[in-house]
């Protein structure tokens, strides 16, 4: 039973955390980090890296001037929004205070230079597994607060991918598809 408490625990302190944010509306994750940024009085980077096999998704790299996320550009951005939070929830919950080695981020950094070089220049948290349950779960209550959630009755598999990936572009008037666009004389600039 002491595991189920200790969730209940996490969870509590994880949405009080979370009841605790102000949340730009409508939400940007971007305007949501300069947010934090100016709330902890030091930059936040936002650093967009190439994914290589083996190595996290996104990093949190603390130096003495700045916060730096490295996030995987190459992905959804669904999954670039919460590797962003998941990082953001890291400074949120004080892990970044913890301090030691640097391995993941020296390899997505600069993948040319030694580790131990990498490290010492730039000194990177290493996170416990119950640290990365917290910044899941704060990143997982940020998300469910800003999406949407449909109806009931509009649960169609349009109306959820909809919620998860937005609505898309309607053609642009250039584009010369559907009912209106061009001239009408059907002999426009293609």
């Amino acid at each position: 039973m002491t595991i189920d408490r200790g969730h209940r625990r996490l969870w509590r302190s994880c949405r009080r955390t979370v009841d605790a944010l102000e949340l730009p509306v409508p939400f940007d994750t971007a305007d949501f980090i300069r947010a934090l940024a100016a709330r902890r009085g030091r930059p936040i980077e936002l650093i967009p890296v190439s994914a290589r096999p083996h190595l996290p998704c996104g990093v949190l790299v603390t130096t003495a001037e700045a916060d730096l996320i490295l996030y995987a550009v190459d992905t959804t951005p669904l999954h670039q929004q919460h590797i962003l939070l998941h990082e953001a929830a890291h400074l949120l919950c004080g892990h970044h205070d913890d301090g030691s080695a640097l391995a993941a981020a020296a390899g997505i950094l600069i993948p040319g230079l030694p580790t131990a070089l990498v490290e010492r220049v730039l000194g990177r948290t290493v996170y416990t597994e119950p640290q990365e349950h917290e910044a899941e779960l704060v990143a997982s209550l940020i998300l469910s607060r800003v999406t949407p959630q449909p109806r009931p009755q509009a649960r169609t598999e349009a109306a959820r991918l909809e919620v998860l990936f937005g609505r898309p572009e309607p053609p642009g008037p250039d584009t010369g598809s559907g009912p209106g666009s061009g001239s009408g004389s059907g002999s426009g600039d293609r």
